[in-house]
């Protein structure tokens, strides 16, 4: 999938005014809301990366996160998330520093992933510089 064509799935979603935040569904404020790693990575990344983080190949390919060793590097993970790369949309303007640093620490403690060390939000800082 193109990146344009990811991109205007975000701005779709994140644009709709039928639903709101309350009911867990769509964020209407233009960034994410939710506040847990957890519900971060179910409401945006397992739509590319599915449900166990298992990665999906179709009309693109979606590295599975599930036991993936790229994660050990805390650092790429939150390169991926906050700036992209490829198809992969950056999320940095749609999520704060902490969404980030959640989201990242909750796919390296999961799906078969057990890293040890966690992100913090100096660690995000220093790759969204803000």
């Amino acid at each position: 999938m193109h990146k344009q064509t990811v991109l205007a799935m975000l701005v779709a979603t994140l644009g709709s005014a039928n639903t709101s935040a309350a009911d867990g569904d769509v964020s209407t404020s233009g960034k994410f809301d939710e506040t847990t790693g957890e519900a971060l990575f179910r409401q945006v990344c397992q739509g590319c990366h599915m449900p166990q983080a298992q990665g999906a190949r179709g009309a693109g390919a979606y590295p599975p996160l599930a036991a993936n060793a790229k994660l050990a590097a805390k650092i790429y993970p939150v390169f991926m998330v906050s700036s992209g790369q490829g198809g992969m949309p950056g999320f940095k303007d749609y999520m704060s520093d902490q969404q980030i640093a959640d989201v990242v620490n909750y796919v390296r403690s999961h799906f078969g992933n057990a890293f040890a060390d966690s992100v913090t939000l100096e660690d995000v800082r220093s790759v969204t510089q803000r």
